[in-house]
Protein backbone atom coordinates (compact mmCIF):
# COMPACT_ATOMS: atom_id res chain seq x y z
CA UNK A 1 0.00 0.00 0.00
CA UNK A 2 2.74 2.25 1.23
CA UNK A 3 4.58 1.97 -2.73
CA UNK A 4 1.08 2.56 -4.29
CA UNK A 5 0.89 5.78 -2.30
CA UNK A 6 4.35 6.90 -3.19
CA UNK A 7 4.16 5.88 -6.97
CA UNK A 8 0.56 8.04 -6.93
CA UNK A 9 2.52 10.90 -5.18
CA UNK A 10 5.38 11.13 -7.58
CA UNK A 11 2.95 10.57 -10.72
CA UNK A 12 1.25 13.66 -9.47
CA UNK A 13 4.44 15.60 -9.02
CA UNK A 14 5.28 14.76 -12.86
CA UNK A 15 1.79 15.21 -13.99
CA UNK A 16 1.25 18.57 -12.87
CA UNK A 17 4.62 19.93 -14.95
CA UNK A 18 2.53 18.76 -18.16
CA UNK A 19 1.23 21.34 -20.54
CA UNK A 20 -2.28 19.66 -20.77
CA UNK A 21 -2.85 19.40 -17.14
CA UNK A 22 -4.24 22.61 -15.99
CA UNK A 23 -5.66 23.41 -19.17
CA UNK A 24 -7.66 19.61 -18.40
CA UNK A 25 -9.15 20.42 -15.02
CA UNK A 26 -10.39 23.86 -15.37
CA UNK A 27 -11.88 22.49 -19.08
CA UNK A 28 -13.73 19.60 -16.36
CA UNK A 29 -14.53 22.65 -14.19
CA UNK A 30 -16.55 24.09 -17.23
CA UNK A 31 -18.49 20.81 -17.98
CA UNK A 32 -19.22 20.73 -14.74
CA UNK A 33 -20.76 24.14 -14.50
CA UNK A 34 -22.66 23.80 -17.20
CA UNK A 35 -24.30 21.02 -15.73
CA UNK A 36 -24.94 22.86 -13.24
CA UNK A 37 -26.73 25.94 -14.79
CA UNK A 38 -28.91 22.95 -16.79
CA UNK A 39 -29.68 21.75 -13.53
CA UNK A 40 -30.34 25.30 -12.10
CA UNK A 41 -32.78 26.22 -15.18
CA UNK A 42 -34.55 23.06 -15.03
CA UNK A 43 -35.47 24.23 -11.21
CA UNK A 44 -36.92 27.56 -12.64
CA UNK A 45 -34.09 29.70 -11.97
CA UNK A 46 -35.06 31.76 -15.36
CA UNK A 47 -38.00 31.89 -14.26
CA UNK A 48 -37.82 33.51 -11.56
CA UNK A 49 -35.24 36.15 -13.01
CA UNK A 50 -37.71 37.13 -15.69
CA UNK A 51 -40.79 37.64 -13.17
CA UNK A 52 -38.14 39.70 -10.50
CA UNK A 53 -35.32 41.02 -12.59
CA UNK A 54 -36.48 40.63 -16.15
CA UNK A 55 -33.52 42.88 -17.98
CA UNK A 56 -30.69 40.52 -16.86
CA UNK A 57 -32.41 37.27 -18.90
CA UNK A 58 -32.44 37.34 -22.64
CA UNK A 59 -35.82 35.51 -23.54
CA UNK A 60 -35.43 35.41 -26.90
CA UNK A 61 -33.78 31.77 -28.89
CA UNK A 62 -32.73 33.13 -31.92
CA UNK A 63 -30.89 36.00 -29.99
CA UNK A 64 -29.52 33.59 -27.70
CA UNK A 65 -28.15 30.87 -30.44
CA UNK A 66 -26.77 33.04 -32.65
CA UNK A 67 -24.82 34.89 -29.51
CA UNK A 68 -23.60 31.40 -28.28
CA UNK A 69 -22.88 30.97 -31.94
CA UNK A 70 -20.63 33.57 -32.62
CA UNK A 71 -18.88 33.43 -29.26
CA UNK A 72 -18.43 29.71 -29.69
CA UNK A 73 -16.78 30.72 -33.56
CA UNK A 74 -14.59 33.34 -32.37
CA UNK A 75 -13.29 31.35 -28.87
CA UNK A 76 -12.31 28.86 -31.50
CA UNK A 77 -10.03 31.33 -33.22
CA UNK A 78 -8.65 32.67 -30.16
CA UNK A 79 -7.74 29.08 -28.90
CA UNK A 80 -5.83 28.68 -32.40
CA UNK A 81 -3.98 31.76 -32.43
CA UNK A 82 -2.99 31.60 -28.68
CA UNK A 83 -1.64 28.02 -29.01
CA UNK A 84 0.52 29.22 -32.34
CA UNK A 85 2.14 31.73 -29.93
CA UNK A 86 2.73 29.40 -27.49
CA UNK A 87 4.25 27.21 -30.62
CA UNK A 88 6.01 30.38 -31.88
CA UNK A 89 7.98 30.86 -28.14
CA UNK A 90 8.64 27.37 -27.66
CA UNK A 91 10.70 27.11 -30.56
CA UNK A 92 12.22 30.84 -31.02
CA UNK A 93 13.31 30.37 -27.17
CA UNK A 94 14.99 26.65 -28.53
CA UNK A 95 16.59 28.65 -31.02
CA UNK A 96 17.75 31.32 -29.55
CA UNK A 97 18.55 30.33 -26.27
CA UNK A 98 18.44 26.59 -24.93
CA UNK A 99 16.56 23.37 -25.36
CA UNK A 100 16.85 22.94 -22.03
CA UNK A 101 14.78 25.82 -20.27
CA UNK A 102 11.50 24.50 -22.68
CA UNK A 103 10.46 22.48 -19.75
CA UNK A 104 10.27 25.79 -17.46
CA UNK A 105 8.13 27.60 -19.98
CA UNK A 106 5.91 24.63 -20.78
CA UNK A 107 4.66 24.66 -16.91
CA UNK A 108 4.35 28.31 -16.69
CA UNK A 109 1.26 28.22 -14.61
CA UNK A 110 -0.44 31.47 -16.42
CA UNK A 111 -0.56 30.64 -19.87
CA UNK A 112 -2.09 27.32 -19.00
CA UNK A 113 -4.77 28.78 -16.75
CA UNK A 114 -5.33 31.12 -19.95
CA UNK A 115 -6.10 28.20 -21.99
CA UNK A 116 -7.80 26.21 -19.50
CA UNK A 117 -10.17 29.22 -19.34
CA UNK A 118 -10.71 28.90 -23.40
CA UNK A 119 -11.63 25.65 -23.42
CA UNK A 120 -14.11 25.56 -20.13
CA UNK A 121 -15.90 28.42 -21.70
CA UNK A 122 -16.25 27.05 -25.40
CA UNK A 123 -17.31 23.78 -23.41
CA UNK A 124 -19.72 25.85 -21.55
CA UNK A 125 -21.26 27.75 -24.60
CA UNK A 126 -21.49 24.35 -26.66
CA UNK A 127 -23.72 23.14 -23.72
CA UNK A 128 -25.70 25.65 -23.28
CA UNK A 129 -26.37 26.33 -27.27
CA UNK A 130 -27.47 22.35 -27.32
CA UNK A 131 -30.06 23.20 -24.72
CA UNK A 132 -31.87 25.57 -26.62
CA UNK A 133 -35.08 24.39 -27.63
CA UNK A 134 -37.81 25.69 -30.15
CA UNK A 135 -40.90 26.35 -28.12
CA UNK A 136 -43.46 29.45 -27.64
CA UNK A 137 -42.72 29.35 -23.84
CA UNK A 138 -40.15 31.80 -22.78
CA UNK A 139 -39.75 30.19 -19.32
CA UNK A 140 -38.06 27.31 -21.11
CA UNK A 141 -35.50 29.26 -22.51
CA UNK A 142 -31.90 29.27 -20.51
CA UNK A 143 -31.87 32.84 -20.61
CA UNK A 144 -29.70 33.18 -17.05
CA UNK A 145 -27.59 30.38 -18.32
CA UNK A 146 -27.21 32.31 -21.83
CA UNK A 147 -26.10 35.56 -19.50
CA UNK A 148 -23.54 33.88 -18.12
CA UNK A 149 -22.17 32.72 -21.36
CA UNK A 150 -22.21 36.04 -21.96
CA UNK A 151 -20.12 37.28 -19.16
CA UNK A 152 -17.65 34.36 -19.55
CA UNK A 153 -16.99 34.94 -23.16
CA UNK A 154 -16.16 38.86 -22.55
CA UNK A 155 -14.25 37.65 -19.98
CA UNK A 156 -12.17 35.39 -22.26
CA UNK A 157 -11.11 38.93 -24.97
CA UNK A 158 -9.94 40.48 -21.50
CA UNK A 159 -7.56 37.22 -20.62
CA UNK A 160 -6.57 37.02 -24.41
CA UNK A 161 -5.19 40.42 -24.53
CA UNK A 162 -3.33 39.51 -21.13
CA UNK A 163 -2.11 36.32 -22.80
CA UNK A 164 -0.77 38.82 -25.75
CA UNK A 165 1.15 40.54 -23.31
CA UNK A 166 2.44 37.81 -21.17
CA UNK A 167 3.65 35.98 -24.34
CA UNK A 168 5.38 39.11 -25.48
CA UNK A 169 7.21 39.55 -22.22
CA UNK A 170 8.05 35.96 -21.55
CA UNK A 171 10.13 35.01 -24.82
CA UNK A 172 12.44 38.06 -23.73
CA UNK A 173 15.68 36.54 -22.23
CA UNK A 174 16.02 39.25 -19.52
CA UNK A 175 12.55 37.98 -17.98
CA UNK A 176 13.82 34.50 -19.27
CA UNK A 177 16.84 34.98 -17.02
CA UNK A 178 15.56 36.45 -14.36
CA UNK A 179 13.21 33.36 -14.09
CA UNK A 180 15.33 30.73 -14.14
CA UNK A 181 18.05 32.41 -11.56
CA UNK A 182 14.41 33.18 -8.95
CA UNK A 183 13.76 29.78 -9.64
CA UNK A 184 16.93 28.51 -8.71
CA UNK A 185 17.13 31.01 -5.71
CA UNK A 186 13.48 29.91 -4.28
CA UNK A 187 14.37 26.24 -4.65
CA UNK A 188 18.39 27.04 -2.90
CA UNK A 189 16.61 29.15 -0.20
CA UNK A 190 14.65 26.17 0.37
CA UNK A 191 17.75 23.58 0.76
CA UNK A 192 19.56 26.35 3.32
CA UNK A 193 16.78 26.75 5.35
CA UNK A 194 16.14 22.70 5.82
CA UNK A 195 19.65 22.61 6.03
CA UNK A 196 20.58 25.30 8.52
CA UNK A 197 20.08 23.26 12.24
CA UNK A 198 22.99 21.12 10.67
CA UNK A 199 26.03 22.88 11.84
CA UNK A 200 28.52 19.66 11.81
CA UNK A 201 28.92 16.92 9.74
CA UNK A 202 26.69 14.12 10.89
CA UNK A 203 28.52 10.91 12.59
CA UNK A 204 27.42 8.99 9.19
CA UNK A 205 29.19 6.01 8.86
CA UNK A 206 31.13 4.50 5.84
CA UNK A 207 28.76 2.68 3.01
CA UNK A 208 31.41 1.38 0.83
CA UNK A 209 30.12 -2.45 2.75
CA UNK A 210 26.36 -1.31 2.34
CA UNK A 211 24.36 -3.39 0.74
CA UNK A 212 23.73 -1.89 -3.60
CA UNK A 213 20.15 -1.07 -4.80
CA UNK A 214 20.33 -0.82 -8.41
CA UNK A 215 17.43 0.91 -10.59
CA UNK A 216 15.39 -0.78 -12.93
CA UNK A 217 14.56 2.07 -15.37
CA UNK A 218 16.39 4.64 -17.22
CA UNK A 219 15.88 8.41 -17.12
CA UNK A 220 16.63 12.13 -15.04
CA UNK A 221 16.01 11.81 -11.32
CA UNK A 222 13.97 14.61 -10.62
CA UNK A 223 12.07 13.71 -6.97
CA UNK A 224 12.60 11.59 -3.73
CA UNK A 225 10.24 10.44 -1.58
CA UNK A 226 11.92 11.19 1.61
CA UNK A 227 8.76 10.60 4.01
CA UNK A 228 8.85 7.60 2.73
CA UNK A 229 12.42 6.79 2.88
CA UNK A 230 11.94 7.74 6.83
CA UNK A 231 9.11 5.37 7.11
CA UNK A 232 11.71 2.97 5.78
CA UNK A 233 14.02 3.40 8.22
CA UNK A 234 12.14 3.46 11.25
CA UNK A 235 10.76 0.07 10.72
CA UNK A 236 13.82 -1.75 9.22
CA UNK A 237 16.27 0.54 11.81
CA UNK A 238 18.21 0.83 8.97
CA UNK A 239 20.18 4.20 7.02
CA UNK A 240 20.43 4.88 3.78
CA UNK A 241 22.29 6.30 1.31
CA UNK A 242 21.60 7.89 -1.88
CA UNK A 243 24.43 7.66 -3.86
CA UNK A 244 23.28 10.00 -7.12
CA UNK A 245 22.34 13.60 -7.47
CA UNK A 246 19.19 14.83 -8.04
CA UNK A 247 19.23 15.70 -11.99
CA UNK A 248 21.48 12.81 -12.89
CA UNK A 249 20.59 10.69 -15.86
CA UNK A 250 21.01 7.29 -14.87
CA UNK A 251 21.24 4.60 -16.91
CA UNK A 252 19.30 1.21 -16.21
CA UNK A 253 20.49 -1.12 -13.71
CA UNK A 254 22.93 1.81 -12.03
CA UNK A 255 23.43 1.57 -8.17
CA UNK A 256 21.28 4.35 -7.05
CA UNK A 257 21.78 3.69 -2.97
CA UNK A 258 23.21 1.58 -0.30
CA UNK A 259 21.14 0.60 2.56
CA UNK A 260 23.04 -0.71 5.65
CA UNK A 261 21.22 -3.70 6.21
CA UNK A 262 20.38 -6.58 3.93
CA UNK A 263 16.94 -5.85 2.37
CA UNK A 264 14.52 -8.46 0.76
CA UNK A 265 12.90 -7.69 -2.80
CA UNK A 266 9.89 -6.19 -1.39
CA UNK A 267 11.74 -3.87 0.42
CA UNK A 268 13.87 -2.85 -2.39
CA UNK A 269 10.64 -2.27 -4.34
CA UNK A 270 9.47 0.31 -1.76
CA UNK A 271 13.06 2.04 -2.02
CA UNK A 272 13.19 2.32 -5.54
CA UNK A 273 9.41 3.52 -5.69
CA UNK A 274 10.37 6.32 -4.07
CA UNK A 275 12.47 7.83 -6.80
CA UNK A 276 10.75 9.61 -9.44
CA UNK A 277 12.18 9.76 -13.41
CA UNK A 278 11.40 12.47 -15.84
CA UNK A 279 12.51 13.02 -19.34
CA UNK A 280 12.79 16.48 -19.21
CA UNK A 281 14.55 18.72 -16.30
CA UNK A 282 12.89 21.25 -14.08
CA UNK A 283 14.87 23.88 -11.90
CA UNK A 284 12.33 23.91 -9.43
CA UNK A 285 13.17 19.98 -8.53
CA UNK A 286 16.55 21.09 -9.07
CA UNK A 287 18.80 23.97 -8.55
CA UNK A 288 22.09 23.07 -10.43
CA UNK A 289 19.34 22.72 -13.81
CA UNK A 290 19.61 26.60 -12.91
CA UNK A 291 23.37 26.91 -13.62
CA UNK A 292 22.92 24.62 -16.30
CA UNK A 293 20.66 26.75 -18.23
CA UNK A 294 22.18 30.32 -17.45
CA UNK A 295 25.64 28.61 -18.87
CA UNK A 296 23.98 27.60 -21.75
CA UNK A 297 21.90 30.80 -22.71
CA UNK A 298 25.09 32.73 -21.95
CA UNK A 299 27.36 30.43 -24.23
CA UNK A 300 24.72 30.63 -26.83
CA UNK A 301 24.36 34.11 -26.54
CA UNK A 302 28.27 34.51 -27.63
CA UNK A 303 28.09 32.16 -30.71
CA UNK A 304 28.69 33.82 -34.24
CA UNK A 305 25.03 33.18 -34.95
CA UNK A 306 23.28 35.24 -31.92
CA UNK A 307 26.21 37.44 -31.18
CA UNK A 308 24.75 38.95 -28.00
CA UNK A 309 27.61 38.98 -25.28
CA UNK A 310 25.50 41.41 -23.32
CA UNK A 311 23.34 38.48 -22.47
CA UNK A 312 25.96 36.63 -21.29
CA UNK A 313 27.50 39.30 -19.25
CA UNK A 314 23.74 39.33 -17.72
CA UNK A 315 24.25 35.40 -17.12
CA UNK A 316 27.58 35.74 -15.29
CA UNK A 317 26.05 38.27 -13.12
CA UNK A 318 22.69 36.25 -12.41
CA UNK A 319 25.64 32.92 -12.00
CA UNK A 320 27.49 35.33 -9.06
CA UNK A 321 24.63 35.52 -7.31
CA UNK A 322 23.37 32.07 -7.41
CA UNK A 323 27.18 30.88 -6.71
CA UNK A 324 27.32 33.44 -3.53
CA UNK A 325 24.07 31.71 -1.86
CA UNK A 326 25.51 28.58 -2.69
CA UNK A 327 28.40 29.05 -0.45
CA UNK A 328 25.90 28.92 2.15
CA UNK A 329 24.94 25.20 2.06
CA UNK A 330 27.09 22.84 2.68
CA UNK A 331 28.55 20.04 0.26
CA UNK A 332 26.95 17.34 2.28
CA UNK A 333 22.88 16.88 2.71
CA UNK A 334 21.31 14.16 5.33
CA UNK A 335 17.84 13.91 6.12
CA UNK A 336 17.10 13.24 10.09
CA UNK A 337 14.75 10.68 11.79
CA UNK A 338 12.37 12.19 14.67
CA UNK A 339 15.52 11.65 17.04
CA UNK A 340 17.60 13.81 15.63
CA UNK A 341 19.68 11.29 14.11
CA UNK A 342 21.09 11.67 10.49
CA UNK A 343 19.30 8.34 8.87
CA UNK A 344 19.69 9.26 4.68
CA UNK A 345 22.46 10.79 3.22
CA UNK A 346 22.02 12.59 -0.15
CA UNK A 347 24.54 12.63 -2.82
CA UNK A 348 24.73 16.32 -3.45
CA UNK A 349 27.16 17.97 -6.47
CA UNK A 350 30.07 19.59 -4.74
CA UNK A 351 30.49 23.57 -5.00
CA UNK A 352 34.23 22.40 -6.54
CA UNK A 353 32.42 20.14 -8.88
CA UNK A 354 29.84 22.96 -9.60
CA UNK A 355 31.72 26.15 -10.45
CA UNK A 356 34.06 23.59 -12.31
CA UNK A 357 31.72 22.37 -15.07
CA UNK A 358 30.09 25.99 -15.15
CA UNK A 359 33.24 27.89 -15.39
CA UNK A 360 34.73 25.29 -17.97
CA UNK A 361 32.39 26.21 -21.43
CA UNK A 362 32.24 29.35 -20.20
CA UNK A 363 36.17 29.86 -20.24
CA UNK A 364 36.40 27.90 -23.51
CA UNK A 365 33.94 29.72 -25.68
CA UNK A 366 34.49 33.11 -24.04
CA UNK A 367 38.60 33.13 -23.92
CA UNK A 368 38.93 35.54 -26.70
CA UNK A 369 36.21 37.84 -25.24
CA UNK A 370 38.13 40.68 -23.09
CA UNK A 371 34.70 41.66 -21.03
CA UNK A 372 33.15 38.24 -20.75
CA UNK A 373 37.00 37.39 -19.24
CA UNK A 374 36.62 40.56 -16.89
CA UNK A 375 33.37 39.44 -15.88
CA UNK A 376 33.99 36.02 -15.09
CA UNK A 377 37.52 37.24 -12.78
CA UNK A 378 35.29 40.11 -11.05
CA UNK A 379 32.69 37.25 -10.41
CA UNK A 380 35.35 34.80 -9.01
CA UNK A 381 36.91 38.31 -6.87
CA UNK A 382 33.55 38.61 -5.84
CA UNK A 383 33.27 35.46 -4.75
CA UNK A 384 36.17 35.46 -2.84
CA UNK A 385 34.93 38.22 -0.01
CA UNK A 386 31.41 36.05 0.60
CA UNK A 387 30.95 34.28 3.80
CA UNK A 388 31.34 31.05 3.30
CA UNK A 389 30.13 27.37 4.91
CA UNK A 390 32.51 25.72 2.79
CA UNK A 391 35.83 24.96 3.46
CA UNK A 392 38.87 25.60 1.13
CA UNK A 393 36.82 27.04 -0.68
CA UNK A 394 39.48 29.93 -1.63
CA UNK A 395 41.50 27.38 -3.08
CA UNK A 396 38.87 26.09 -5.25
CA UNK A 397 37.90 30.05 -6.73
CA UNK A 398 41.65 30.53 -6.88
CA UNK A 399 42.21 27.35 -9.10
CA UNK A 400 39.42 28.78 -11.69
CA UNK A 401 40.73 31.95 -11.36
CA UNK A 402 44.30 30.65 -12.76
CA UNK A 403 42.43 28.20 -15.35
CA UNK A 404 40.89 31.54 -16.36
CA UNK A 405 44.17 33.57 -16.65
CA UNK A 406 46.23 30.91 -18.34
CA UNK A 407 43.52 30.59 -21.15
CA UNK A 408 43.88 34.31 -21.97
CA UNK A 409 47.32 34.14 -21.96
CA UNK A 410 46.93 32.00 -25.04
CA UNK A 411 43.98 33.26 -26.94
CA UNK A 412 44.77 37.27 -26.59
CA UNK A 413 48.06 38.70 -28.13
CA UNK A 414 47.04 42.29 -26.76
CA UNK A 415 49.25 43.36 -24.18
CA UNK A 416 47.30 46.06 -23.27
CA UNK A 417 43.78 43.60 -22.80
CA UNK A 418 45.78 41.42 -21.06
CA UNK A 419 47.30 43.80 -18.55
CA UNK A 420 43.56 44.98 -18.17
CA UNK A 421 42.96 41.51 -16.91
CA UNK A 422 45.49 40.62 -15.19
CA UNK A 423 44.80 44.24 -13.11
CA UNK A 424 41.70 42.34 -11.32
CA UNK A 425 44.15 39.01 -10.97
CA UNK A 426 45.81 41.52 -8.59
CA UNK A 427 42.80 42.24 -6.77
CA UNK A 428 42.08 38.60 -6.44
CA UNK A 429 45.73 37.80 -4.78
CA UNK A 430 45.41 40.56 -2.43
CA UNK A 431 41.98 39.03 -0.97
CA UNK A 432 43.13 35.52 -1.37
CA UNK A 433 43.41 33.81 2.01
CA UNK A 434 45.38 30.92 1.05
CA UNK A 435 48.79 30.23 0.12
CA UNK A 436 47.63 29.30 -3.57
CA UNK A 437 49.24 32.08 -5.83
CA UNK A 438 47.51 33.88 -8.41
CA UNK A 439 48.98 33.89 -11.87
CA UNK A 440 50.85 37.18 -12.86
CA UNK A 441 51.10 38.28 -16.68
CA UNK A 442 55.04 37.92 -16.99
Amino acid sequence: MRQLVTKIKLFIVNLTGKIGFYPSVIALIGLIAGFIMLYAESRGISGFLIEHVPNLVINDADTARTLLSTFIGGIISLMVFSFSMVMILLNQASSNYSPRILPGLISNKKHQYVLGYYIATLIYCILILLSIEPTENKYQLPGFSVLVGIGLSMLTLALFIYFIHSISEAIQVNRIVENIYSKAKSRLDQIIAKSANISNHPDFPDTSDWQEIRIDKTGYLQTIAIDTLLDICKEKDCKIHIMQPKGTFILKNIPIARCSIDLNDDFKEQVLSCFGFSRSEIVTHNYVLGFKQLTEIAIKAMSPGINDPGTAITCVDYLSELFALRLKKEDYSFIRNENDEAVISLRTLNFEELIYFVFVPLRVYCKHDVIMLHKMLTALYFLLQVESVIKNVDQTLIREANLILEDAKKAIDNRTDLEGIFTIAKKIQAVNNTDVAVLSLD
